[in-house]
Formats: structure tokens, C-alpha cells, sequence
């Protein structure tokens, strides 16, 4: 409910009298009211809200998802979509999933743990997207137990097995800098003798947020020769021989929509038969023209609007064209919100955190792969610095950094390893000939060691890819652990990480504006 907390807290600070007051109030009744006859929509027995694989459902081309903060918008641009015999909606494996399960349009291509729940009282725990493989904290544990979910259906964390030590596309061990210990395993499954380090095929399992499957075509852009941040050498389409983007993935561990598919249908899937070319094909097509983005909030009112902030609503992600990095001053990333300023509460909020994104400067300090790779450290810059990329607010460039989402002391969970933690606590332990992390040293506590796990280098411990920023309000909760619910816990956590010193207004001025994106 930001925008009621920002429309009230925004409206009190103007004087008004008594009477003023009270009309405010009935005013706010009264959109609450159609706000909440707006979130029934999700029991309407006639709106399709939750695909269920193999259903056959028709996808209009463009299709909008109503809640008590307004409306997601979901764009097809070839036209509406047939899912009957879609490889993106009809199970490939073995356990009824398909694609569409973790990738559900009315949650902006992902999923939410507000959907997640429902699914789980509507289904009693049966639907594919809590399959035992990977919708569960562990395989071995009794899957008829909503504590068995526990992370998928509080956090919205799916469990993800990465072999250890990483592979080499031919298979072949890559060389890794440091060893990896489990300190605590609440789930189990990373000391289990069957799906752990010590299992027959060594696997560490962490756990984090699916990724939206739409405005792909922005994330796949920007592929260059060189990783900006390493030094090192791009990963290539295997096809094309072409350096790519490598910001698919939470690690950047798949080089293109298609191994990705590949990957995903045989293991979140467990499929035991490699698609065919056709079906990754159609699957990759179907991703490369939905986009989502909020389309209209119940106190901004629609926002893809003649005159408005171009960069709004789902048809400007469509239209724009994708690799372009956002200029301070001339191109912002998503745009000029200056015709926002003006007498409207909630907009003018919106607008103002639209400057604060662009152009409230603070200090970064100690980031890996930000401050570490000769920018100075601390450094004064901007939101935008890093959230560069037009359109989405991602990083052009191979995005990943650790801002300490995962690594102790700044990571997100409680001050104290407790046994009740609800992630794995790993020890990173640095060979003496490795570059240590550049903050952190030899000796590293995390959570998610992140790209480590697929680049097998010290300093990448507990770096994430940074996540795109369109259609937030659909798809709580937030950071590729889950760990923050709302957007006012990921404000929080930047201002405290980096000393930004917003006020309680600019926190809401900066939620504002980043729930209409």
C-alpha cells in the first residue's frame, strides 16, 4: 500500500482545515473501496489470473491485472497468443510443469508470494510450481508440509543446484580459488548425503527469485567483447560465436534465451529428452515480444498518457529501441518525468523520485565490481550510475555486484547465525594465490556466493546480477534472495548500506516512482 502511505503522508503536510480533511477521507474511502473491488478481479471466476499448463487459454494481445495498487499491463506485440500446444505453456518433463508455471503474466512474467499462497490453499499444495525437485526447500523433505515450502511461499525462492565444482561447457571442471563450507543448512539439503556437497554428484544449493520472462529484448542487449568489470573475455552464443549480454541470469550462467530454455525445461522440468530445436524456438520467440509494465496506478490514475513521461506503460518497452544507455542529462533511463511537477500529489511524489533516482548523489563504498574497478571507492554517484540501462534500469554492462545482499555483515537476514535462519550460510575460504574479495578479504560469510559459483573467483563472492526494474508492483517480494517484501524495505536497505540519508519523504517519493515503472 505505498501509494496510500505516500498520498497520506503527502496530503498532511499541507494545511488544511477540518473540513478539507474530512472530504480527503471520504474521498480515500471511496477509492479504497473500488481499489478492493478491483483486487476481487483475482476470484473472478471469469478472468483467467493463474495459467495452469496445458489449459489451451488464449492470451489476448494486450491483457491488464488489477490489485489494490492498480494495474499491470502484459503487451503480446506479435498479437494474441494461442497457448494449445505452446512448449512455453505445455509440460516438456515429468513433473506438470511447464514454462508458464514460475512465469505467470498477471505477475509481470514471474511469480509473487501473495499468488504463491493462494495457489498453494487453491491447489492444497498440488500445483506443478511447488514440485518437490526445486519448488520445495529440499527434495527429501515431505512435500505435503507447507514448512517443506517454506522459502518458495514466504520468499518466492526457488532452490537452485549448481554443480561444484562448476563445469566447462564440454563438461570438464573449471579451476575454482576457493573451497566453500556449509555453516548452516536450515533446508538440509546442502549436508544431505543425496542432493548435497557430499552427494554422489556434489551440488550446492542455493535459492533465489525467478526472473521475468518479458522485455527480453533489453536484457539479451549489450553484448561486448570484454566484461567491463573483470577485464575478462565475454561469454558467446554457442550459435552465433557472438559475445552476449550476460545479464540472463541471478550468476549470468546461460549465454542465451535458448540454452536457457534448454536448461530450464531439463531441470525445472526434469525432463529426461532434450526439446526439440521447433519447441525452444517457439518458446524463444513467445519471450523476445511480451512485455510488462504497470499501466495505471489508482492514485496516479493511467499512466501511458499523451503528454506524459514517455517512458511509461507497456507500449513505450515495445517501441523503444533496447541497448541504450541513460544519459543525466539528456535521455534519463526512463525517461523525463518533469511534466509530473506540478499540483497532483501522488504525480508530483512520482516525479520527484524520478530525481532522486537520476540525480540524488551519495557515496558507493566497498561494492565489488563497482568501487573496485578503478572508479574510486567511496564514489559519489547516482542510482542511475549503475540502474543505467534505458528503459529497464539495469546495468548495460555484465551487471553483476555484490552491494552485500548476500555476504555478511551487510546481507540482508538477521544480525545472528540463529538456527531458525531460513537460508544456507556458506564459508568462503580464498586460496593465498587468488585476488581476495577486495573487501571482504580470504575469509567471506554468504548466504548466495552468486557468480562465484559459475566463475569459481574469489573476488565475484556473493556478486548478483542486478535485476530489471519494470513491473515491481506485481511481483513482491524483492532482491534475487526475497528478502525484502516491500519496496520500502529495498529503499531502506540502500539507504542504510550506503549512508544515502533520505528522508521519510524521499523514501516515499523514490517508492512512488518506482512502483508506476
Amino acid at each position: 500500500m505505498t501509494g496510500w502511505v505516500g498520498l497520506c503522508y503527502l496530503y498532511e503536510r499541507q494545511p488544511q482545515n477540518i473540513m478539507r480533511r474530512l472530504f480527503f477521507i471520504a474521498i480515500v474511502v471511496l477509492v479504497f473501496g473500488i481499489a478492493l473491488t478491483l483486487s476481487a478481479q483475482y476470484q473472478d471466476r471469469f478472468k483467467i489470473t493463474w495459467i495452469e499448463p496445458g489449459s489451451g487459454a488464449l492470451l489476448p494481445e494486450f491483457d491488464a491485472f488489477d490489485s489494490v495498487e492498480g494495474t499491470l499491463g502484459v503487451l503480446n506485440a506479435s498479437g494474441p497468443v494461442n497457448t494449445e500446444g505452446h512448449p512455453f505453456f505445455t509440460p516438456l518433463g515429468t513433473n506438470g510443469r511447464a514454462c508458464v508455471n514460475c512465469h505467470q503474466p498477471t505477475y509481470a512474467m514471474s511469480v509473487s508470494t501473495a499468488g504463491l499462497l493462494e495457489r498453494w490453499r487453491t491447489t492444497d499444495g498440488k500445483d506443478p510450481v511447488f514440485a518437490a525437485f526445486d519448488g520445495s526447500n529440499c527434495p527429501g523433505l515431505p512435500q505435503e508440509k507447507e514448512s517443506s515450502h517454506s522459502l518458495l511461499l514466504k520468499r518466492g525462492l526457488f532452490r537452485i543446484p549448481l554443480p561444484w565444482p562448476p563445469k566447462n561447457a564440454d563438461g570438464s571442471a573449471k579451476p575454482v580459488e576457493f573451497t566453500i563450507e556449509v555453516v548452516r543448512d536450515p533446508t538440509g539439503c546442502n549436508t544431505s548425503r543425496e542432493f548435497g556437497l557430499k552427494s554422489a554428484e556434489p551440488t550446492i544449493s542455493v535459492y533465489r527469485r525467478p526472473r521475468p520472462a518479458a522485455n527480453l529484448k533489453y536484457v539479451t542487449s549489450g553484448g561486448q567483447p570484454i566484461v567491463l568489470k573483470t577485464g575478462t573475455l565475454a561469454d558467446v552464443d554457442p550459435e552465433t560465436g557472438k559475445p552476449v549480454s550476460m545479464n540472463l541470469m541471478t550468476d549470468a550462467r546461460e549465454p542465451s534465451l535458448k540454452t536457457q530454455a534448454v536448461s530450464a525445461i531439463m531441470g525445472h522440468e526434469q525432463a529426461r529428452v532434450a526439446p526439440s530445436d521447433p519447441q525452444i524456438q517457439k518458446i524463444v520467440e513467445y519471450e523476445s515480444q511480451v512485455y510488462v509494465a504497470q499501466q495505471a496506478h489508482i492514485f496516479g490514475g493511467p499512466l501511458a498518457v499523451a503528454g506524459g513521461p514517455p517512458g511509461l506503460g507497456v507500449a513505450a518497452l515495445r517501441d523503444h529501441r533496447a541497448g541504450v544507455l541513460g544519459d543525466n542529462d539528456y535521455d534519463p533511463v526512463f525517461g523525463s518525468f518533469s511534466s509530473w511537477k506540478g499540483n497532483d500529489y501522488y504525480r508530483s511524489s512520482v516525479a520527484r523520485g524520478a530525481d532522486i533516482f537520476m540525480f540524488r548523489q551519495f557515496w558507493l563504498r566497498d561494492a565489488a565490481h563497482i568501487n573496485s574497478i578503478g572508479l574510486g571507492n567511496p564514489l559519489k554517484r547516482t542510482c542511475a550510475t549503475c540502474h543505467n540501462a534505458q528503459m529497464t534500469g539495469q546495468d548495460l554492462s555484465a551487471g553483476w555486484v555484490d552491494v552485500g545482499t548476500t555476504n555478511y555483515p551487510t546481507w540482508t537476514e538477521p544480525a545472528t547465525w540463529a538456527d531458525s535462519s531460513e537460508l544456507p550460510v556458506f564459508k568462503i575460504t580464498c586460496a593465498r594465490d587468488a585476488d581476495p574479495h577486495p573487501y571482504l578479504g580470504r575469509v567471506i560469510y554468504t548466504t548466495d556466493p552468486g557468480r562465484a559459483l559459475i566463475s569459481g573467483r574469489c573476488v565475484d563472492v556473493g556478486s548478483i546480477v542486478m535485476q530489471q526494474l519494470r513491473g515491481l508492483a506485481a511481483r513482491a517480494p524483492y532482491f534475487a534472495n526475497g528478502s525484502a517484501k516491500t519496496l520500502r524495505e529495498v529503499v531502506d536497505f540502500y539507504d542504510r548500506r550506503f549512508d544515502m540519508k533520505l528522508t521519510d519523504e524521499e523514501k516515499e517519493d523514490l517508492i512512488n516512482f518506482l512502483g508506476v515503472l
